[in-house]
């Protein structure tokens, strides 16, 4: 889905550095070993089988192989095949996985949020000079990170994987990856499998990880005028309203030559069309003589999943229910998911030499991921259920983006995704700020619900 800062997102983060958006060559991760219990692997690695080649799957790929797990990353489509997604990413991913400058479509340094009554309120005043959040397209981010763990050990298979065999009882039978490839049906035994394929996840069904509310998001990429194009050149736009979503918000996001138009909604999948509609006609004076180029639609979910670890299978990404409310977003977090689980495998087997357990990726990889995000999770999940129940919350949210100290804490908080320091009386402000703009808008105190 889409992924901006959302305003008010004040788990607040900050990570000065300058930004590094060339490299000449890729590292190799380098990982620490940890004694360990679990019984060696004589002669042989341990194998694992990542399934899904998206920012989750690699990411966790070339984590596994570059700690010298033997490594077997599974993707169906191919390299060049577009992945429905708005493509913003937070600066820190550009640090954090070397993400080249040349990959990036738009850096954007402008972002305006639209209010139902079209009220417009300019959302990116407080950027610092080498602060932009940046565009790009989901079929160009996923080959180059597939790419990369490719070329530093990772077995790439092009296939589709049908069914994942679940050993019965044994701690160290091999789990059995059964996928075809050019019209020949095959096997794969392997000792881990991670799963990286999306909310509709078949790993996540072969473990039996539980059912999770799932949004739709629906995008239409539309190729403007030059004259039109030239005004989204760095500009993001958000919209909210019923007549875009019940429970979301609708986008604007400027491409290499073109601009994403979408939205999104769980509460009333089966109108996402018309809810499109209200997008298109909201912002039809900007887009006219725009011509659609590719439309997409994909599920994506509204919370993690019940079971995120089982046996020796663990799920990462979307797979895992790794989008925050909101802000719909997901890249980061999926990459960084997938990678904290690679590690984690590649620290309890010590550099693939033991076999793993169950304990160990929940001690390694979960407990680790939620100590770091799962408040994150919770608290835009409460952000969604205060603003987006109604149009005048929604007012009320687009008044309280017009203040430079919520600009500057909720970039802080995207843009670095690291715990910043904010200023205690601006908090208090900021929270009495908030209860006023609900109060005139009705909210506070109001006898009807959300």
């Amino acid at each position: 889905m889409a992924t901006v800062p959302h305003p008010l997102h004040t788990t607040t983060f900050k990570l000065p550095l300058p930004i590094r958006t060339e490299i000449s060559h890729p590292q190799t991760l380098r990982f620490k070993a940890s004694l360990s219990t679990n019984a060696p692997l004589p002669g042989r690695k341990l194998r694992a089988a990542v399934i899904g080649a998206g920012p989750a799957g690699s990411s966790a790929a070339e984590a596994l192989a570059s700690g010298g797990v033997e490594t077997f990353l599974f993707e169906r489509s191919p390299p060049t095949v577009a992945k429905p997604c708005g493509g913003a990413i937070p600066l820190c991913m550009l640090h954090e996985f070397d993400i080249p400058s040349h990959l990036i479509d738009r850096q954007v340094t402008q972002m305006r949020i639209i209010s139902p009554s079209n009220l417009a309120v300019d959302f990116g005043k407080t950027l610092r000079p080498n602060e932009f959040i940046a565009m790009l397209r989901r079929e160009v981010l996923d080959s180059f990170l597939r790419s990369r763990a490719e070329s530093l050990g990772a077995n790439l298979v092009s296939g589709l994987v049908t069914d994942i065999e679940v050993p019965n009882t044994s701690s160290t039978a091999p789990y059995v990856v059964h996928y075809t490839a050019n019209n020949s049906r095959h096997a794969l035994s392997v000792d881990v499998v991670i799963g990286a394929d999306g909310a509709n996840s078949r790993v996540a069904k072969s473990i039996k990880a539980g059912d999770y509310a799932c949004a739709i998001a629906f995008q239409e990429r539309i190729k403007l005028p030059d004259e039109k194009m030239a005004y989204y050149k760095n500009m993001a736009e958000m919209y909210v309203g019923n007549d875009v979503s019940p429970d979301f918000y609708a986008w604007v996001f400027p491409k290499c030559d073109h601009v994403a138009v979408g939205t999104g909604t769980v509460r009333a999948k089966q109108y996402i069309k018309a809810y499109q509609r209200g997008i298109r006609e909201r912002v039809k004076p900007k887009i006219a003589g725009g011509k659609v180029i590719k439309v997409e639609a994909h599920p994506i979910p509204e919370h993690p999943r019940p079971i995120r670890v089982r046996g020796r299978v663990a799920l990462v990404g979307d797979a895992a229910g790794y989008v925050t409310k909101c802000s719909g977003e997901g890249i980061y977090f999926a990459a960084k998911s997938g990678r904290m689980c690679g590690e984690g495998i590649v620290k309890a087997s010590e550099g693939g030499d033991r076999m793993i357990e169950e304990e160990d990726l929940k001690r390694e990889y979960l407990k680790a991921w939620d100590a770091k995000y799962i408040s994150t999770f919770r608290f835009m999940d409460l952000l969604q259920r205060v603003f987006y129940g109604s149009n005048a919350a929604r007012e009320a949210l687009v008044e309280l983006c017009g203040d430079e100290y919520v600009q500057r804490m909720t970039f802080e908080s995207y843009l670095y995704k690291r715990l910043a320091e904010g200023d205690g009386w601006e908090d208090v402000k900021m929270v009495c700020n908030t209860i006023g703009s609900l109060a005139r808008c009705n909210i506070v105190g109001s006898q009807r619900p959300l």
